[in-house]
Protein backbone atom coordinates (compact mmCIF):
# COMPACT_ATOMS: atom_id res chain seq x y z
CA UNK A 1 0.00 0.00 0.00
CA UNK A 2 0.82 3.75 -0.67
CA UNK A 3 -0.55 6.56 0.55
CA UNK A 4 -0.66 10.50 -0.94
CA UNK A 5 -0.77 13.21 1.77
CA UNK A 6 -1.54 16.32 0.88
CA UNK A 7 -0.20 19.32 2.50
CA UNK A 8 2.52 19.54 4.85
CA UNK A 9 0.75 21.29 8.38
CA UNK A 10 -0.14 20.77 11.26
CA UNK A 11 -2.34 18.00 9.79
CA UNK A 12 -0.24 16.90 7.41
CA UNK A 13 2.54 16.07 9.78
CA UNK A 14 0.56 14.30 12.12
CA UNK A 15 -0.72 12.11 8.95
CA UNK A 16 3.04 11.66 7.95
CA UNK A 17 4.23 10.85 11.22
CA UNK A 18 1.20 8.29 12.55
CA UNK A 19 1.61 6.36 8.87
CA UNK A 20 5.37 6.04 9.39
CA UNK A 21 4.75 4.52 12.92
CA UNK A 22 2.38 2.09 10.73
CA UNK A 23 5.33 1.64 8.43
CA UNK A 24 2.89 2.70 6.06
CA UNK A 25 4.96 4.40 2.70
CA UNK A 26 2.97 7.67 1.83
CA UNK A 27 4.59 10.63 -0.05
CA UNK A 28 3.46 13.92 1.25
CA UNK A 29 3.51 16.78 -1.10
CA UNK A 30 3.67 20.81 0.23
CA UNK A 31 3.30 23.34 -1.95
CA UNK A 32 5.69 25.74 0.18
CA UNK A 33 9.20 25.43 0.66
CA UNK A 34 8.61 24.25 4.53
CA UNK A 35 6.43 22.66 7.18
CA UNK A 36 3.71 24.38 9.29
CA UNK A 37 0.44 25.46 7.19
CA UNK A 38 -0.88 28.40 8.34
CA UNK A 39 1.74 28.51 11.32
CA UNK A 40 4.32 29.38 9.62
CA UNK A 41 3.45 33.38 8.98
CA UNK A 42 6.67 33.49 6.27
CA UNK A 43 4.74 30.74 4.30
CA UNK A 44 5.40 31.09 0.54
CA UNK A 45 2.56 28.66 -0.72
CA UNK A 46 0.64 32.36 -0.84
CA UNK A 47 -2.09 30.21 0.87
CA UNK A 48 -0.85 32.16 4.82
CA UNK A 49 -3.61 33.56 6.79
CA UNK A 50 -1.80 34.73 9.94
CA UNK A 51 -0.64 37.86 11.08
CA UNK A 52 2.45 38.81 12.95
CA UNK A 53 0.89 39.50 16.44
CA UNK A 54 -0.69 36.23 16.74
CA UNK A 55 -1.31 34.06 19.13
CA UNK A 56 -2.84 30.53 20.11
CA UNK A 57 -6.52 30.65 21.65
CA UNK A 58 -6.23 27.67 23.23
CA UNK A 59 -3.43 26.41 25.64
CA UNK A 60 -0.05 24.75 24.75
CA UNK A 61 -1.73 21.71 26.84
CA UNK A 62 -4.57 21.34 25.18
CA UNK A 63 -2.80 22.19 21.46
CA UNK A 64 0.13 19.64 21.93
CA UNK A 65 0.59 16.22 19.85
CA UNK A 66 0.46 13.33 22.81
CA UNK A 67 3.99 11.90 22.09
CA UNK A 68 5.21 15.37 21.85
CA UNK A 69 4.74 17.99 24.39
CA UNK A 70 5.52 21.62 23.90
CA UNK A 71 8.20 22.56 25.79
CA UNK A 72 7.79 23.62 29.52
CA UNK A 73 9.66 27.06 29.01
CA UNK A 74 7.03 27.89 26.40
CA UNK A 75 4.28 30.47 27.73
CA UNK A 76 1.11 29.01 28.07
CA UNK A 77 -0.75 30.92 24.74
CA UNK A 78 2.55 30.98 22.81
CA UNK A 79 2.62 32.96 19.69
CA UNK A 80 2.95 31.78 15.86
CA UNK A 81 6.96 31.68 16.06
CA UNK A 82 6.84 29.11 18.85
CA UNK A 83 4.06 27.11 17.26
CA UNK A 84 6.16 26.78 13.90
CA UNK A 85 9.16 25.94 15.85
CA UNK A 86 7.23 23.36 17.46
CA UNK A 87 5.54 21.62 14.44
CA UNK A 88 9.31 21.63 13.06
CA UNK A 89 11.05 20.02 16.04
CA UNK A 90 8.30 17.30 15.89
CA UNK A 91 9.07 16.52 12.23
CA UNK A 92 12.87 16.23 12.83
CA UNK A 93 12.04 14.58 16.63
CA UNK A 94 10.43 11.82 14.42
CA UNK A 95 12.43 12.01 11.40
CA UNK A 96 10.32 11.90 8.35
CA UNK A 97 11.40 15.85 6.58
CA UNK A 98 12.57 13.95 4.07
CA UNK A 99 9.31 12.02 2.86
CA UNK A 100 7.98 15.91 2.46
CA UNK A 101 8.07 16.67 -0.96
CA UNK A 102 8.40 20.38 -0.60
CA UNK A 103 7.48 23.04 -3.85
CA UNK A 104 5.35 20.62 -5.20
CA UNK A 105 1.51 21.18 -5.72
CA UNK A 106 -0.82 18.39 -6.47
CA UNK A 107 -2.82 19.80 -9.33
CA UNK A 108 -5.18 16.81 -9.94
CA UNK A 109 -6.35 13.75 -7.93
CA UNK A 110 -8.76 11.54 -10.07
CA UNK A 111 -9.79 8.05 -8.78
CA UNK A 112 -9.14 5.47 -11.19
CA UNK A 113 -11.08 1.73 -10.31
CA UNK A 114 -9.71 1.47 -6.47
CA UNK A 115 -6.65 3.51 -7.23
CA UNK A 116 -5.86 7.29 -7.06
CA UNK A 117 -4.06 9.00 -10.01
CA UNK A 118 -1.96 12.23 -8.41
CA UNK A 119 -0.44 14.41 -10.47
CA UNK A 120 1.89 17.56 -9.19
CA UNK A 121 3.05 20.86 -11.29
CA UNK A 122 5.99 18.64 -11.63
CA UNK A 123 5.06 17.27 -14.42
CA UNK A 124 4.82 13.54 -12.51
CA UNK A 125 1.64 10.85 -12.68
CA UNK A 126 1.38 8.50 -9.56
CA UNK A 127 -0.71 5.99 -8.56
CA UNK A 128 -1.95 5.70 -4.67
CA UNK A 129 -4.39 3.23 -3.16
CA UNK A 130 -5.37 6.08 -0.30
CA UNK A 131 -5.59 10.19 -0.64
CA UNK A 132 -5.30 11.43 2.82
CA UNK A 133 -6.54 15.25 2.15
CA UNK A 134 -4.79 17.78 4.68
CA UNK A 135 -5.08 21.20 2.90
CA UNK A 136 -6.95 23.09 5.28
CA UNK A 137 -9.81 25.09 5.48
CA UNK A 138 -8.51 28.52 6.08
CA UNK A 139 -7.03 30.04 2.76
CA UNK A 140 -9.80 30.70 0.13
CA UNK A 141 -11.34 33.74 1.81
CA UNK A 142 -15.10 34.77 1.23
CA UNK A 143 -16.63 38.71 1.25
CA UNK A 144 -19.53 39.60 2.58
CA UNK A 145 -21.87 41.59 -0.27
CA UNK A 146 -23.88 44.39 0.78
CA UNK A 147 -26.02 46.85 -1.47
CA UNK A 148 -24.21 50.02 -2.78
CA UNK A 149 -20.27 50.69 -3.51
CA UNK A 150 -17.58 51.25 -0.96
CA UNK A 151 -14.72 53.63 -2.19
CA UNK A 152 -12.10 52.88 0.45
CA UNK A 153 -9.63 50.43 0.68
CA UNK A 154 -11.31 46.53 1.03
CA UNK A 155 -9.22 43.67 2.38
CA UNK A 156 -10.02 40.03 4.25
CA UNK A 157 -8.37 39.20 7.12
CA UNK A 158 -6.48 36.67 5.32
CA UNK A 159 -4.55 39.76 3.84
CA UNK A 160 -3.92 41.66 7.01
CA UNK A 161 -0.15 41.23 8.88
CA UNK A 162 0.60 44.19 10.58
CA UNK A 163 -0.86 47.67 11.99
CA UNK A 164 1.72 49.92 10.70
CA UNK A 165 -0.17 51.08 7.62
CA UNK A 166 -3.35 51.67 9.71
CA UNK A 167 -2.12 54.56 11.67
CA UNK A 168 -4.62 57.37 11.73
CA UNK A 169 -6.94 55.27 9.60
CA UNK A 170 -10.96 55.34 10.03
CA UNK A 171 -11.67 51.42 10.37
CA UNK A 172 -14.46 48.99 9.72
CA UNK A 173 -14.67 45.60 10.76
CA UNK A 174 -16.54 43.21 9.61
CA UNK A 175 -17.10 39.95 11.78
CA UNK A 176 -17.04 39.50 15.67
CA UNK A 177 -15.34 36.15 15.51
CA UNK A 178 -11.53 35.24 16.84
CA UNK A 179 -9.78 37.30 13.79
CA UNK A 180 -11.49 40.20 13.92
CA UNK A 181 -11.39 40.69 17.29
CA UNK A 182 -7.56 40.18 17.70
CA UNK A 183 -7.35 42.64 14.40
CA UNK A 184 -9.66 44.97 16.66
CA UNK A 185 -7.61 45.05 19.51
CA UNK A 186 -4.25 45.98 17.78
CA UNK A 187 -5.50 48.36 15.38
CA UNK A 188 -7.34 50.26 18.75
CA UNK A 189 -3.82 51.17 19.82
CA UNK A 190 -3.05 53.12 16.05
CA UNK A 191 -6.12 54.06 14.06
CA UNK A 192 -7.92 56.87 14.57
CA UNK A 193 -11.65 54.34 14.61
CA UNK A 194 -12.12 51.14 14.72
CA UNK A 195 -15.53 49.82 14.77
CA UNK A 196 -16.88 46.02 14.62
CA UNK A 197 -19.55 45.06 12.59
CA UNK A 198 -21.92 42.17 13.50
CA UNK A 199 -25.01 40.72 12.51
CA UNK A 200 -25.80 38.99 15.72
CA UNK A 201 -23.01 39.32 18.12
CA UNK A 202 -21.06 36.59 19.77
CA UNK A 203 -20.31 35.86 23.57
CA UNK A 204 -16.83 36.38 24.21
CA UNK A 205 -14.53 34.53 26.86
CA UNK A 206 -11.66 35.65 28.01
CA UNK A 207 -8.54 32.90 27.81
CA UNK A 208 -8.26 32.93 31.73
CA UNK A 209 -10.74 32.11 34.02
CA UNK A 210 -10.27 32.39 37.66
CA UNK A 211 -6.85 32.73 36.97
CA UNK A 212 -6.77 29.04 34.90
CA UNK A 213 -6.34 29.10 30.90
CA UNK A 214 -10.55 28.83 30.12
CA UNK A 215 -9.68 25.28 28.14
CA UNK A 216 -8.81 23.60 31.35
CA UNK A 217 -11.72 24.62 32.90
CA UNK A 218 -13.91 22.41 30.29
CA UNK A 219 -11.77 19.41 30.36
CA UNK A 220 -13.93 15.82 31.37
CA UNK A 221 -15.90 14.65 33.37
CA UNK A 222 -17.19 18.39 32.68
CA UNK A 223 -16.83 18.20 28.95
CA UNK A 224 -19.27 14.90 29.12
CA UNK A 225 -21.90 16.76 31.08
CA UNK A 226 -25.31 17.66 29.89
CA UNK A 227 -25.38 20.69 27.25
CA UNK A 228 -28.21 22.32 29.68
CA UNK A 229 -25.47 21.89 32.29
CA UNK A 230 -22.74 23.05 30.71
CA UNK A 231 -24.16 26.68 29.09
CA UNK A 232 -25.46 26.98 33.12
CA UNK A 233 -21.81 26.83 34.86
CA UNK A 234 -19.91 28.69 31.99
CA UNK A 235 -22.56 31.43 32.41
CA UNK A 236 -22.44 31.45 35.85
CA UNK A 237 -18.77 31.25 35.59
CA UNK A 238 -18.14 34.45 33.44
CA UNK A 239 -20.52 36.00 35.52
CA UNK A 240 -18.62 36.22 38.20
CA UNK A 241 -15.48 36.64 36.54
CA UNK A 242 -16.00 39.58 33.89
CA UNK A 243 -20.18 40.29 34.64
CA UNK A 244 -22.06 40.56 32.01
CA UNK A 245 -20.84 41.49 28.77
CA UNK A 246 -23.86 43.99 27.44
CA UNK A 247 -22.16 46.35 30.45
CA UNK A 248 -19.26 46.61 28.79
CA UNK A 249 -20.98 47.48 25.33
CA UNK A 250 -21.35 44.60 23.69
CA UNK A 251 -24.90 43.22 22.77
CA UNK A 252 -25.44 39.78 24.24
CA UNK A 253 -26.83 37.14 21.33
CA UNK A 254 -30.10 36.42 21.25
CA UNK A 255 -28.97 32.42 21.15
CA UNK A 256 -28.21 30.29 24.08
CA UNK A 257 -24.38 30.01 25.02
CA UNK A 258 -22.19 27.02 23.28
CA UNK A 259 -25.04 27.73 20.08
CA UNK A 260 -22.18 28.80 18.08
CA UNK A 261 -18.13 28.96 17.81
CA UNK A 262 -17.13 31.53 21.03
CA UNK A 263 -14.76 34.43 21.00
CA UNK A 264 -12.06 34.22 22.53
CA UNK A 265 -10.84 37.45 23.69
CA UNK A 266 -8.76 38.56 27.04
CA UNK A 267 -8.89 42.16 25.27
CA UNK A 268 -12.34 43.04 23.52
CA UNK A 269 -14.25 44.05 27.02
CA UNK A 270 -11.72 46.34 27.82
CA UNK A 271 -11.53 47.93 24.93
CA UNK A 272 -15.27 48.18 23.88
CA UNK A 273 -15.55 49.82 27.53
CA UNK A 274 -13.26 52.11 27.39
CA UNK A 275 -14.41 53.23 24.04
CA UNK A 276 -11.13 52.33 22.21
CA UNK A 277 -13.41 49.35 19.92
CA UNK A 278 -17.22 50.45 18.80
CA UNK A 279 -19.80 48.12 18.31
CA UNK A 280 -22.66 48.76 15.49
CA UNK A 281 -24.95 46.18 14.48
CA UNK A 282 -25.05 44.75 10.50
CA UNK A 283 -24.16 47.08 7.51
CA UNK A 284 -27.36 47.99 5.54
CA UNK A 285 -25.74 49.42 2.45
CA UNK A 286 -22.40 51.33 1.59
CA UNK A 287 -22.52 54.78 -0.25
CA UNK A 288 -18.73 56.61 -1.07
CA UNK A 289 -16.87 56.14 2.63
CA UNK A 290 -20.33 55.86 3.91
CA UNK A 291 -21.62 53.07 5.93
CA UNK A 292 -25.11 52.80 6.85
CA UNK A 293 -26.10 50.37 9.64
CA UNK A 294 -29.69 48.86 10.41
CA UNK A 295 -30.19 50.80 13.70
CA UNK A 296 -30.13 54.13 11.44
CA UNK A 297 -27.01 55.26 12.02
CA UNK A 298 -24.47 56.00 9.76
CA UNK A 299 -20.19 56.63 9.81
CA UNK A 300 -17.20 57.70 7.51
CA UNK A 301 -14.55 55.06 7.23
CA UNK A 302 -11.35 54.99 5.11
CA UNK A 303 -10.63 50.67 5.26
CA UNK A 304 -12.98 48.17 5.19
CA UNK A 305 -11.69 44.38 7.01
CA UNK A 306 -13.71 41.57 5.96
CA UNK A 307 -13.44 38.89 8.52
CA UNK A 308 -15.97 36.81 6.92
CA UNK A 309 -14.19 33.61 6.92
CA UNK A 310 -12.94 30.89 4.34
CA UNK A 311 -14.72 28.56 1.95
CA UNK A 312 -13.69 24.96 1.54
CA UNK A 313 -11.76 24.19 -1.62
CA UNK A 314 -9.56 21.60 -3.35
CA UNK A 315 -8.25 22.33 -6.30
CA UNK A 316 -7.23 19.51 -7.42
CA UNK A 317 -10.55 17.48 -7.51
CA UNK A 318 -13.40 18.37 -10.22
CA UNK A 319 -15.88 19.33 -8.89
CA UNK A 320 -18.15 16.66 -10.49
CA UNK A 321 -16.04 14.34 -8.66
CA UNK A 322 -16.26 16.24 -5.07
CA UNK A 323 -17.56 19.47 -4.36
CA UNK A 324 -17.95 20.81 -1.26
CA UNK A 325 -20.74 23.61 -1.98
CA UNK A 326 -21.38 25.81 0.82
CA UNK A 327 -19.02 24.58 2.83
CA UNK A 328 -20.94 21.34 3.33
CA UNK A 329 -18.82 17.75 2.33
CA UNK A 330 -20.91 14.65 3.73
CA UNK A 331 -17.85 12.75 5.45
CA UNK A 332 -18.26 9.83 8.07
CA UNK A 333 -16.96 11.21 11.21
CA UNK A 334 -15.90 14.37 9.41
CA UNK A 335 -13.24 12.42 7.93
CA UNK A 336 -14.13 9.31 5.78
CA UNK A 337 -15.87 10.14 2.09
CA UNK A 338 -18.68 7.43 2.10
CA UNK A 339 -18.82 6.99 -1.90
CA UNK A 340 -14.68 7.25 -2.04
CA UNK A 341 -12.88 4.15 -0.51
CA UNK A 342 -10.19 5.50 0.91
CA UNK A 343 -10.19 9.22 0.61
CA UNK A 344 -10.01 10.98 3.85
CA UNK A 345 -9.72 14.56 5.09
CA UNK A 346 -8.04 15.24 8.04
CA UNK A 347 -8.67 18.69 10.15
CA UNK A 348 -11.57 19.73 8.05
CA UNK A 349 -13.08 21.01 11.53
CA UNK A 350 -13.91 23.74 13.99
CA UNK A 351 -13.45 22.42 17.12
CA UNK A 352 -14.06 23.98 21.02
CA UNK A 353 -10.42 23.59 21.70
CA UNK A 354 -7.40 22.87 19.17
CA UNK A 355 -7.76 20.86 16.02
CA UNK A 356 -3.40 19.14 16.55
CA UNK A 357 -4.88 16.52 18.88
CA UNK A 358 -7.88 16.01 16.98
CA UNK A 359 -5.82 15.67 13.72
CA UNK A 360 -3.78 13.22 15.68
CA UNK A 361 -6.29 10.85 16.42
CA UNK A 362 -8.16 10.91 13.02
CA UNK A 363 -4.91 9.64 11.56
CA UNK A 364 -4.20 6.73 13.89
CA UNK A 365 -8.06 5.71 13.07
CA UNK A 366 -6.86 6.46 8.92
CA UNK A 367 -3.97 4.55 9.67
CA UNK A 368 -6.07 1.25 11.53
CA UNK A 369 -8.46 1.40 8.40
CA UNK A 370 -6.39 1.13 6.01
CA UNK A 371 -3.71 -1.36 7.34
CA UNK A 372 -7.52 -3.69 8.28
CA UNK A 373 -7.26 -3.06 12.15
CA UNK A 374 -10.26 -1.82 12.27
CA UNK A 375 -13.30 -1.69 9.96
CA UNK A 376 -16.00 1.37 8.23
CA UNK A 377 -19.90 0.33 8.46
CA UNK A 378 -21.77 0.10 5.11
CA UNK A 379 -22.00 2.67 2.94
CA UNK A 380 -26.02 2.95 4.10
CA UNK A 381 -24.75 3.01 7.69
CA UNK A 382 -22.77 5.75 7.25
CA UNK A 383 -25.01 8.00 5.13
CA UNK A 384 -27.53 7.60 8.14
CA UNK A 385 -24.78 8.80 10.73
CA UNK A 386 -23.50 11.76 8.67
CA UNK A 387 -28.00 12.93 8.06
CA UNK A 388 -28.41 12.47 12.38
CA UNK A 389 -25.25 14.76 12.77
CA UNK A 390 -26.32 17.05 10.12
CA UNK A 391 -29.90 17.16 12.67
CA UNK A 392 -27.89 17.35 15.66
CA UNK A 393 -26.20 20.51 14.14
CA UNK A 394 -29.01 22.06 13.27
CA UNK A 395 -30.69 21.96 16.32
CA UNK A 396 -27.50 23.21 18.08
CA UNK A 397 -25.93 25.75 15.94
CA UNK A 398 -27.60 28.50 13.66
CA UNK A 399 -27.37 28.06 10.20
CA UNK A 400 -24.25 29.04 8.75
CA UNK A 401 -21.29 27.77 6.73
CA UNK A 402 -19.34 27.95 9.88
CA UNK A 403 -20.47 25.61 11.82
CA UNK A 404 -21.44 22.54 9.39
CA UNK A 405 -17.90 21.28 10.62
CA UNK A 406 -18.51 22.34 14.33
CA UNK A 407 -17.21 19.74 17.23
CA UNK A 408 -16.91 19.53 20.30
CA UNK A 409 -13.09 18.70 21.48
CA UNK A 410 -13.71 15.88 23.83
CA UNK A 411 -17.23 14.29 22.80
CA UNK A 412 -15.24 14.45 19.19
CA UNK A 413 -12.09 12.76 20.35
CA UNK A 414 -14.26 9.86 22.44
CA UNK A 415 -16.08 9.41 19.36
CA UNK A 416 -13.22 8.69 17.04
CA UNK A 417 -11.47 6.65 19.41
CA UNK A 418 -14.23 3.98 19.71
CA UNK A 419 -14.66 3.99 15.87
CA UNK A 420 -10.62 2.72 16.08
CA UNK A 421 -12.03 -0.37 18.05
CA UNK A 422 -14.65 -1.46 15.77
CA UNK A 423 -14.40 -4.44 14.16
Amino acid sequence: MKVCIIGAGASGIAACKTLQDQQIEFDCYEKGTDIGGLWWYENDNSQNSIYRSLCINTSKQMMSYSDFPMPADYPVYPDHVLVHKYFSDYVDHFNFRDKIKFQTTVTGVKKEGNKYSVTTDKNTTQEYDAVVVCNGHHWNPVFANFEGNFEGEKLHAHDYKTAEKFHNKKVLIIGIGNSAVDIACELSNVAEKVVISTRSGAYIIPKYLFGIPTDHISKPPFAYAPLVLQRTVLKTILRLNVGRQDNYGIPVPDRPILSEHPTISQDLLYKVGTGKVKIKPNIKNFNGHHAFFDDGSEDTFDIVIHCTGYKMTFPFFEKDFLDPGENDLQLYHKVVHPDHRNLFFLGLIQPLGAIMPLSEVQAKWTANILTGKCALPSKEKMLETIGKDREQMRKRYKNSARHTVQVDFYPYKRLIERAMKKN
